[in-house]
């Protein structure tokens, strides 16, 4: 099993991000090979991770797949890598509300046996950082091997820090001091993709591994990954036991208005089976040749609402594969997509529905049953997934969604959601199709 380490932070905002891609970045210009992974449910992350690794940034949530997946994931993600860099959630022992630490970056390292680095924004502390430190290192049973100071102000801040680490016995392993060069711009969820700013993103990157480089010991981080006991777990495989003959082409959108999914989502459709070609929104004007099946991930169609609209030829050729019967699975950004309306602009008209923005965030795991037969799941199918918007769809019928109106998913505490039928599936439900891998299969079988 490859070496690895897990980056984690008492909280959000202390700077894993920054640390993570930095690491990964700066081992790549060693000349390693680099595996990136990130806890949670997160897609903006791992679209850096990427960037810095030269490799898929992927995800390791064991709400989503299940704890028992974990181990496989990773040894499907890392294969061929030299190192791997774990990037947590949250702070450290943070995860499923009411679940302990289930689904915590330190579920996830005990899971994988990975040491742990504590990245700690230490800008307004000084000897206090160790009883943080030392917390953190005596709360549950993961192993807290270092702790990388970010947001540091002096030579002297420094020392204080370092000192104070020491008395705890936890070795300090870098120290960051405030660097808007690597700073990534945000907004209402979060960072901007990094598919939405690429050059810029490229930029921001490199300047992190400089940062990275000549902040951390690199030797004693790398020490730390080797220090991983051996994990013997048989990695994961996408190939389906029994793919769907005759390749039916499988379109998946893409670019910059539709940038979340998950690199799991591809490697299902193609071991189903499936030839998976990918068509950008915002600059393709028609469906691939011969596609029989369309997939829609996240994103952020609000933002290019605009330029949505104004490709009424793929709005157009979206629509005529829904009429014809074509398979359409869609979450969260691809059911905005497909209503009448988002924002009073003009969208592809595949659902009788309204969507705008609101100033509500609705954020959270769901354990979801389905409702509705569809290309996506039989009605009764048992899942759990994740939403993350601020948006609403209206049906413009002015009818409830209720199980005998098509609608996709129920869960405890909340009405009827999303959209379903014999060749669609739209829901604002975020799905990880390694936890559920009969989704790709059945989808391809519905395409063919």
């Amino acid at each position: 099993m490859v070496n690895r380490v897990v980056i984690a932070a008492p909280a959000s905002g202390h700077g894993k991000t920054t640390v993570a891609t930095g690491l990964l970045a700066a081992f790549r210009k060693r000349g390693l090979t680099t595996a990136p992974f990130k806890v949670g449910p997160d897609y903006i992350d791992p679209g850096y991770h990427a960037l810095a690794a030269g490799r898929p940034g992927r995800n390791l949530d064991p709400v989503l797949v299940g704890e028992d997946m974990i181990g496989p994931l990773f040894a499907h993600g890392s294969a061929g890598a030299e190192i791997a860099i774990v990037e947590g959630v949250m702070g450290l022992y943070d995860g499923r509300i009411g679940a302990g630490e289930t689904g915590s970056t330190a579920q996830v390292a005990e899971l994988l046996q990975a040491p742990v680095i504590l990245v700690v924004d230490a800008a307004a502390q000084g000897r206090s950082v160790a009883a943080l430190v030392h917390g953190f290192r005596s709360f549950g049973t993961v192993r807290l091997a270092g702790v990388i100071l970010n947001r540091v102000g002096s030579d002297r801040h420094e020392q204080i820090l370092r000192d104070a680490c020491e008395e705890v016995g936890t070795p300090v392993l870098g120290a960051l001091r405030r660097a808007e060069a690597v700073a990534a711009p945000s907004r209402h969820l979060g960072l901007v993709p990094a598919a939405e700013r690429r050059a810029e993103a490229l930029a921001s990157v490199d300047a992190l591994a400089t940062l990275i480089a000549a902040s951390v010991d690199l030797d004693a981080v790398a020490a730390v990954a080797r220090s991983a006991p051996p994990l013997t777990v048989p990695a994961w495989s996408p190939l389906a036991a029994d793919p769907v003959p005759g390749r039916p082409i499988v379109a998946v959108a893409g670019g910059p208005a539709f940038s979340f999914g998950y690199t799991e989502t591809t490697e299902l459709l193609a071991g189903a089976g499936a030839e998976v070609v990918t068509v950008d929104p915002l600059r393709d004007e028609s469906l691939p040749a011969g596609t029989r099946a369309l997939v829609v991930g996240g994103g952020f169609p609000e933002v290019y609402a605009a330029e949505l609209s104004a490709n009424a030829p793929l709005r157009a050729s979206v629509a005529a594969l829904a009429a014809a019967g074509g398979p359409i699975a869609a979450e969260c950004a691809g059911l905005l997509w497909l209503c009448e309306s988002l924002d009073g602009k003009p969208m592809c008209g595949v659902i009788d529905a309204e969507a705008a923005m609101t100033p509500s965030l609705t954020l959270g795991y769901r354990d979801a049953v389905a409702l509705s037969d569809s290309p996506l799941a039989a009605a009764g199918t048992r899942v759990t997934g994740h939403e993350f918007h601020r948006t609403v769809v209206h049906p413009r019928s002015g009818v409830l969604l209720s199980p005998a109106g098509g609608a996709a998913w129920a869960w405890r505490g909340a009405d009827p959601e999303g959209f379903a039928g014999p060749a669609l599936h739209a829901s604002y439900l975020h799905l990880h199709w390694a936890g559920h891998r009969g989704i790709a299969e059945r989808l391809v079988r519905a395409a063919a």
